[in-house]
């Protein structure tokens, strides 16, 4: 990520990079996202599983399942979505 940003780009491309960090590392990494977004204009694209960061991050989100668009909206749009609860989320979401 470190070398991405010496580039000075306006757009950062993300592809899984909060996998395996724990919950507080995870926050660290938010409020960094945070901190470029909102000192440097910069416009992240996020692949993540990690929902506690999607949700954290987000202001609008895709989702896909098996390459097929399930749903798109807000964060509290895509969690009471059906479909992405039954495939991501689980009942105990509902």
């Amino acid at each position: 990520m470190a070398r991405a940003l010496a580039t000075g780009p306006r757009l950062l491309l993300l592809d899984e990079v909060m996998a395996g960090l724990r919950p507080t590392e995870t926050d660290q990494m938010v409020e960094v996202f945070r901190t470029l977004n909102r000192e440097q204009g910069l416009t992240i694209l996020l692949i993540e599983h990690v929902m506690r960061a999607v949700m954290a991050l987000s202001r609008e989100i895709h989702v896909l399942h098996h390459g097929e668009l399930i749903a798109s909206g807000a964060p509290e749009e895509i969690v009471r979505n059906p479909a992405v609860v039954e495939c991501y989320l689980g009942e105990a979401a509902a």
